[in-house]
């Protein structure tokens, strides 16, 4: 059995992966059989080479930069799927990264993958748009497991071709041109608050659990972590006008779920 044992891989704390696993995996092709790119930023030459192994053996293109302009230029030239990225980069750091891929593309789901696991890092990234926080050291197959599930999300929206409105009271969302307007006013969502807000949308006034959401919004078949979903809910109810402690739309059912509740629109025509 062919292994990584390379000093690198041992020193960071990550398991050594067999190919034979990886293999196992499968191809992560879209509808016209292409593969899938995946941007992938760090500023460790040595470590972009590891993800860029894991990404192959998986099926899926690699699009490497150590730096960030670098990055966004593969971003405009390639089109990925998914972005993984370092906070510890120069002459930007990863959060001006993230601020300007979000910028960019508000549906591209943008992994952070850095040393830093600090409370307050994880919220201001989450807060900025990425999709998904892990910290390093981290396990190879749950990382590639992780990337696959938010191509798999980011093929779907992908798919979405006709137009189609989902209406509740003020919140009119477009699924076509991934815009939300409330009261006629145009508000920007990223691409986990859309499918958080569709999701809500299609099960109006119902509860949805959180391995629903999971599954539906995060495409994982267990729930992210707390923080993840907790700060994508922060996020879209301050988008929506909401306040915490008495939200007009999106309510947590402890230990449940959220359930979106409709209310008459206060547009006055």
């Amino acid at each position: 059995m062919e292994r990584i044992d390379d000093p690198l891989t041992l020193a960071l704390g990550r398991t050594p992966v067999s190919l034979e696993s990886l293999r196992g995996v499968g191809a992560s092709e879209n509808d016209a059989g292409q593969r899938v790119g995946i941007l992938v930023v760090d500023d460790d030459r040595e470590l972009v080479d590891l993800l860029a192994f894991l990404m192959e053996q998986s099926g899926l293109t690699p699009l490497c930069a150590t730096e960030p302009v670098a990055a966004l230029e593969l971003f405009d030239k390639e089109d990925p799927y998914v972005a993984v990225v370092d906070l510890n980069l120069k002459p930007w750091d990863g959060f001006e990264l993230l601020a300007e891929l979000r910028r960019r593309s508000a549906r591209i789901p943008i992994l952070v993958l850095t040393g830093r696991g600090s409370e307050d890092d994880k919220v201001r990234a989450l807060d900025m748009g990425a999709d998904d926080y892990v910290v390093k050291p981290f396990l190879h197959r749950e990382l590639v497991a992780r990337i696959r599930a938010l191509a798999r999300r980011a093929q779907m929206d992908r798919n979405v071709i006709e137009p189609t409105i989902l209406e509740a009271g003020p919140l009119r969302l477009d699924l076509k041109e991934r815009g939300l307007q409330i009261d006629g006013a145009d508000v920007r969502l990223t691409g986990t608050e859309f499918r958080l807000l569709e999701y809500l949308m299609r099960h109006l006034d119902s509860v949805v659990s959180t391995t629903s959401l999971a599954r539906h919004v995060w495409g994982y078949d267990d729930p992210p972590a707390r923080d993840v979903v907790r700060v994508t809910v922060h996020r879209l109810r301050r988008k929506l006008g909401d306040d915490g402690e008495s939200p007009r739309f999106v309510h947590t059912v402890p230990g449940v779920g959220l359930k979106l509740r409709s209310i008459p629109s206060q547009r006055v025509s």
